[in-house]
């Protein structure tokens, strides 16, 4: 009677009007992808010499800010 109360795997098969999932490669979905990844490359290509720059000023700011590498003992 204790199995019976307790919960566990299904004892009965359910029907279902839904047909089974099958697994299929999706060759669409993997070239609309690719598209996609290749316009965003193709927008953020000419930002990257801008991106670069702002990294470089960053870095000799943070340089300069720190007494130019100087330590102090």
């Amino acid at each position: 009677m204790a199995e019976e109360d307790s919960p566990s795997a299904l004892r009965q098969v359910y029907r279902t009007v839904t047909p089974g999932y099958k697994s299929h490669p999706d060759a669409e979905m993997n070239s609309v992808g690719w598209v996609i990844f290749l316009v965003m490359v193709a927008v953020m290509l000419p930002l990257l010499p801008f991106l670069v720059a702002v990294w470089v000023v960053t870095k000799l700011i943070d340089y300069v800010s720190r007494g130019g590498g100087r330590t102090e003992t």
